[in-house]
C-alpha cells in the first residue's frame, strides 16, 4: 500500500477509539482489554501459520514490557473519557511527545534543542487556557484532565522503552508479544477491579470490535507501516489530526460541545505540539 493512503487510513482507524469507548458503556479497563485481545486473537493465526514467532530475548523482554506500559495507557486514558469530552481527553493524551523530550533531557541529558523548548511552552500556554488559570493557581484539576495526563505519561514512557525495536524485528511480531502482554496484564486488572468480561449489550459488543479490528489492528498495523517508508517527523505530526476527527466524531456522534477556551487552548497545544516536531520526530512507536 502507498505510504500515504497507509497513513491516511491509520489515523482515520485510530481517531475512532475515544467513541467507540464511551459507546460501549462498560467499566473503561474492560474496554480496553477487548480492544487489545481482539486484535491480538486475529493477528496471532497469521503470525504462527508464517511462523512469524522468532525474537530475541532482550527483544521480547522490551516488547512485554513495552506491552504493560500500552496497556496501563489504554486503561488510564479509557477512564478520562468517561469523566471529560472525547476531544480534550485526546488532545491531552496526545502531549507524549512533550514528555518524551523531557524524560530524553532528564534520564539520558539528550538535548532536544530551541524549537522543542519553544513548542513546549507554546503546548503549556494552551494547556492554562484549555483548564483556565484560576483552576491552575487554585490547583484545582478535573480528574479527567489529570488521568489524561498520566496517560500521555505512560505513553512516553513506552516510546521510550520500544524506540528502535521495529529497527531489529519483524512489526507483527513485535505486535503479537506486545498485544499479548497488555491483554494478560489487563486482564488481571479486570480481575482485581471484580469487573465481569461477559454478559454485556450487542451494542458493547460491536464497540469492541470497532475498537479491537478498526482501532488497534488496522490502525497500528497501517501507521508502523508508513512509519517503514516516511519520516516519523512527518508521521508524527500527522498523528496529530486524530485529535480533529475525534472532536468531529463526537459532535457527530455523541452530540459533545466544546467551550470556545477549549476550542482556542486545544487549537495553541495542537500548535506547540507541532513545532517540537519541526525538529526531530519523536513519536516512532
Amino acid at each position: 500500500m502507498n505510504p500515504k493512503a497507509s497513513l491516511i487510513i491509520g489515523i482515520l482507524c485510530i481517531s475512532f477509539s475515544p467513541i467507540f469507548v464511551k459507546l460501549a458503556g462498560v467499566p473503561p479497563i474492560t474496554s480496553g482489554f477487548y480492544r487489545i485481545f481482539i486484535a491480538w486473537l486475529c493477528l496471532a493465526p497469521y503470525c504462527i501459520a508464517k511462523r512469524n514467532l522468532k525474537i530475541g530475548r532482550s527483544e521480547l523482554m522490551i516488547a512485554i514490557a513495552g506491552g504493560v506500559v500500552f496497556g496501563a495507557d489504554i486503561a488510564v486514558w479509557n477512564i478520562s473519557l468517561l469523566k471529560i469530552s472525547a476531544t480534550v481527553s485526546t488532545l491531552v493524551a496526545n502531549l507524549a511527545p512533550l514528555w518524551v523530550g523531557l524524560l530524553s533531557f532528564l534520564l539520558f541529558k539528550k538535548r532536544s534543542g530551541k524549537l522543542f523548548w519553544i513548542g513546549t511552552c507554546v503546548a503549556i500556554l494552551g494547556m492554562v487556557i484549555l483548564v483556565g488559570y484560576q483552576n491552575i493557581i487554585a490547583l484545582k484539576f478535573s480528574t479527567g484532565i489529570l488521568l489524561a495526563l498520566l496517560a500521555s505519561l505512560l505513553y512516553a514512557i513506552y516510546i521510550i522503552i520500544t524506540k528502535g525495536i521495529l529497527q531489529k524485528i519483524d512489526t507483527l511480531t513485535f505486535m503479537f508479544y506486545n498485544m499479548l502482554a497488555a491483554s494478560v496484564f489487563m486482564l488481571v486488572i479486570c480481575g482485581f477491579q471484580h469487573n465481569s468480561i461477559v454478559g454485556f449489550s450487542a451494542t458493547a459488543w460491536l464497540c469492541f470490535l470497532g475498537m479491537g479490528l478498526i482501532c488497534q489492528l488496522t490502525g497500528w498495523i497501517t501507521i508502523n507501516h508508513t512509519l517503514r517508508f516516511l519520516e516519523s517527523t512527518k508521521v508524527s505530526i500527522a498523528l496529530l489530526a486524530q485529535t480533529v476527527l475525534a472532536g468531529f466524531w463526537a459532535i457527530l456522534f455523541l452530540s459533545e460541545m466544546l467551550e470556545p477556551k477549549e476550542i482556542i487552548g486545544s487549537v495553541i497545544v495542537l500548535a506547540g505540539i507541532a513545532v517540537t516536531f519541526l525538529k526531530s520526530g519523536k513519536v516512532a512507536a
